[in-house]
This record gives structure tokens, sequence and C-alpha cells, in this order.
């Protein structure tokens, strides 16, 4: 890559898109695959996305410090000590760690601003981590946002039945009240009680 060629926000965004969608499919859809690939009697093993290209699983870079971020190392150890999906979550949860670094590293490497940075990051936090996806956790929370949307408007409609019951009561109330007054006035025999400010009949 060339380090003068300028990059922007939106073209590190889609660079990240297209790693998170390719990596996203080893612990999900290429499962089988995937697991068949990180097996523990070989090396250090890390999983890696490619903008325009599948996930591999494959040695770490030779070069050392290397010029990207690296994945998370030997993650073929751990498959056969685990759960098979306690394995996937912790990929996944690395998976997204190495996204994020190596988004920032571009967002550093290319000078970006601030507000740069900012709008990185609210662009990124848009997208469910690779770690919610395979968890579930996104689907989840698709699935609860129209309950939770229901059930506040269940309660606003309680409550505005409650306020209209409640309103309607007080009319009556003041109604009578007015009413009563009205009688005592026109009836021309009405004093106002010091005591407690009632109208009462001399």
């Amino acid at each position: 890559m060339d380090a003068y060629n300028p990059r922007t926000v939106e073209e590190v965004f889609r660079d990240f898109k297209g790693c998170r969608a390719r990596m996203i499919k080893a612990p999900t859809i290429n499962v089988g695959e995937f697991f068949q690939q990180c097996d523990p009697e070989k090396e250090n093993l890390c999983l890696y996305g490619f903008p325009s290209e599948q996930w591999e699983v494959n040695l770490p870079a030779e070069e050392v410090p290397p010029e990207l971020p690296e994945p998370a190392l030997g993650i073929n150890f751990a498959r056969d000590g685990m759960q098979e999906r306690d394995w996937l979550s912790l990929i996944a949860v690395h998976s997204d760690t190495w996204l994020l670094s190596v988004a920032f590293y571009f967002g550093a490497r290319f000078g970006f601003y601030k507000t740069d940075r900012e709008r990185l990051f609210n662009m990124i936090n848009d997208l469910p981590t690779i770690f919610e996806v395979v968890t579930g956790a996104a689907n989840k929370a698709l699935k609860l946002r129209p309950n939770i949307q229901k059930q506040c408007h269940h309660r606003m409609r309680l409550m505005m039945v409650s306020m209209r019951k409640i309103r309607m009561s007080m009319e009556r109330h003041y109604v009578g009240l007015v009413g009563r007054i009205m009688q005592v006035i026109n009836s021309g025999f009405a004093v106002i009680s010091v005591r407690n400010g009632s109208m009462e009949h001399v």
C-alpha cells in the first residue's frame, strides 16, 4: 500500500465492513471448514479477513514488528479444550478487537482528526459486532425491540385511559359543585363563611 496514498473515513470503513463480513462467515456459515482448519496440532494460527477476499486461517506475519496489527495468535490451540460455542465466541471477541485496531491504525497513519475518528467509530458502532452475530445477541435484540415497543405502547394507552377517567371524574365533581353554588347564589341567600370559605345559607 502506498504510504502517501490518502485514505478517507469512508474508505477505511469500507475495508472494515468487508473484512468483518468475511470474518463472520468463518464461525457461522463456514464453521465446519473453519473448525477443521484450526487444527491444534499445527503451529500458532490466526484468523484473517480481507476486504476483497475470503477469510483465511494462517500463520502470523514473520515481520517483526508487523506492518499492520496482527489478530489473536494461536486460536487453534484452544479448539479441543473448550465447548465449541465458547471457543467460537472467543474467536469472535478477538476478531472484533483486531478489526478495530486495524481501522484505527489507518486512522492514525493517515492523520484523521478527532472529528474523523469519532465519525469512523460511530459508523463502526452502528454495525453489530462479530461477537453479537456469532452468539445471536444482535438477533435477540432485534426480536426484543418490537416487544419492548408493544409494552411501552400498552402502558401509554393504559395511562391515557386512566388520566381520561380522572379528568372526567374531576369535571363531574366541579360541574356539580358549580351547580350547587349557582343555586345558592341565584336564591339570593348566600354568604361566604369566614371559617372555611364555603358558601352557606343565611
